[in-house]
């Protein structure tokens, strides 16, 4: 393959160091990352006391937010020249440190806000807070996808790249899981008694840990292509680009179907908190970040098998059947609901590990395949956006947060869950019988939902996926006869 397409081949030529390099960058993100996609949501419920109707909203507004700033952040990267600390590389070492200072900020105070003025106070601080927050997340989130662009442009090294990008972020999820334990741990009675002062040590050092794994990423990482710069100051150029991104059928559908993965596996990692903690009381603390656990050993395992699966059958056929066995778990874990607690405890874990064991396959090739989307739309149309591809990719993302915080929250809503948890109550039998439906139809629906937009809306198939590398190296080949 390297001899027929040499053009490729010379953009290529991935070592150890570059796919350790390029996990490192997910790494560093996913250590503050999980910080605010589940912690961040038990701290506002179970310190905080705040409404979850509040907290809904205030993710709301954030992401609104995003899908002004990504598209903005997407076309700076694009429009900016390399310069000696690279193209995209760079932005590891201007958003590191403001990432690391926005996630401990983000904690504070840690009491619950008491001001004669009500909670309106604390609520006005925390949504500032988790803002400059999502922001710093944006400056480092949108050029660290471009970047698999311009590492290689061989097909089975980015797919390599995809599985170390997704070993990355599940290694960077597991210290989330140790500071969790620590910091809401149970007592004997089996209650929740936050531990304000552990929490921050271990936010504080996971911090630290970003800041460090991003300015590795940026010495680890090469860039090979070096894309030309686009004129995003013309008129209407933005608008443009948009609509030939979101007008080709792989772009469009992988982002739609990322938006929806990523709300279940989101719903679940912060649902599922209270699950352990209400419904299933004597199991320990740290089984509230169980989908992290399950997915981490999921993830080591599959990450062997998973580019030999979608060499043999193709990346969207091996990511469909993955999604299909998750669904098929979420459905079997229903017929649990009427049986006691101690009894179905042990079932509902093990189909839990079997639905996290499905979506991870899906999750070890997502990044591949929305590279894969962007070559398809360059050979089509010419046009090679990385950031604002990647922007626009991230913006549906969001709409997932989006859609995981309005289903936590709303499930939250409906059982009453702050008048309960402020006035010590337990919950009756019905309404936790009511949440953990809620915690086994929503998941259910929604990788159901992926799994038939795998196979009958996303078009880059096997089949696909070969003629793809043939157009691109007929397109480089062009482009390099051009510069001659």
């Amino acid at each position: 393959m390297a001899t027929q397409h040499k053009n490729i081949a010379k953009h290529s030529g991935l070592k150890i160091k570059d796919y350790i390099g390029y996990a490192l960058g997910d790494f560093g993100i996913c250590l503050v990352w999980v910080l605010g996609t589940s912690l961040l949501q038990t701290y506002y419920t179970n310190i905080l006391a705040f409404d979850p109707l509040f907290i809904m909203i205030m993710f709301i507004a954030a992401r609104v937010w995003d899908a002004i700033n990504d598209p903005i952040m997407g076309r700076i990267c694009d429009g900016m020249k390399k310069n000696r600390l690279g193209k995209y590389k760079r932005w590891f070492l201007y958003g590191g440190l403001p990432l690391a200072i926005c996630s401990i900020v983000m904690f504070i105070p840690g009491t619950p806000y008491q001001f004669d003025a009500g909670m309106w106070p604390g609520y006005l601080i925390s949504t500032v807070t988790y803002i400059f927050y999502g922001m710093s997340l944006t400056m480092i989130q949108i050029p660290y996808g471009s970047l698999a662009s311009v590492v290689t442009l061989d097909d089975k090294e980015r797919s390599k790249l995809s599985i170390f990008r997704s070993v990355g972020a599940m290694l960077g999820q597991l210290p989330v899981v140790l500071v969790s334990s620590l910091a809401f741990p149970k007592n004997e009675a089996g209650k929740v008694t936050p531990n304000y002062t552990a929490l921050m040590i271990g936010i504080a050092l996971l911090a630290t840990g970003t800041l460090i794994a991003l300015t590795l990423a940026y010495f680890l990482n090469k860039e090979r292509v070096e894309p030309k710069p686009i004129m995003v100051r013309q008129k209407g150029s933005t608008v443009k680009s948009i609509k030939r991104i979101v007008s080709n059928r792989a772009m469009l559908s992988i982002s739609v179907i990322s938006l929806l993965n990523l709300a279940g596996s989101m719903f679940t990692s912060s649902y599922y908190s209270y699950i352990v903690f209400h419904y299933y009381t004597g199991a320990p603390s740290i089984f509230n970040m169980m989908p992290t656990i399950f997915g981490a050993i999921s993830t080591f395992t599959m990450m062997w098998f998973v580019p030999k699966l979608g060499k043999k059958f193709g990346k969207k056929e091996i990511s469909a059947a993955g999604c299909l066995l998750s669904t098929i778990a979420n459905i079997s874990m229903i017929a649990l609901v009427n049986l006691d607690p101690n009894v179905s405890f042990i079932p509902f874990f093990v189909l839990t590990f079997i639905s996290q064991f499905g979506a991870v396959i899906f999750s070890l090739q997502v990044w591949g395949m929305a590279t894969d989307a962007i070559d398809d739309m360059q050979v089509k149309t010419g046009a090679r956006e990385d950031g604002t591809s990647y922007a626009v990719y991230m913006f549906f993302r969001k709409f997932g947060q989006i859609l995981a915080a309005v289903c936590c929250n709303c499930a939250l809503i409906a059982l009453g869950y702050l008048e309960f948890s402020r006035e010590g109550r337990e919950f009756s039998p019905e309404a936790l019988k009511t949440m953990f439906l809620l915690a086994t139809i929503i998941p259910a629906v929604i990788n159901g939902a992926v799994t038939v937009a795998l196979q009958f809306w996303y078009p880059i198939s096997k089949k696909r996926q070969i003629e793809l590398q043939d157009e691109k190296e007929e397109f480089y080949a062009k482009e390099n006869a051009k510069a001659k």
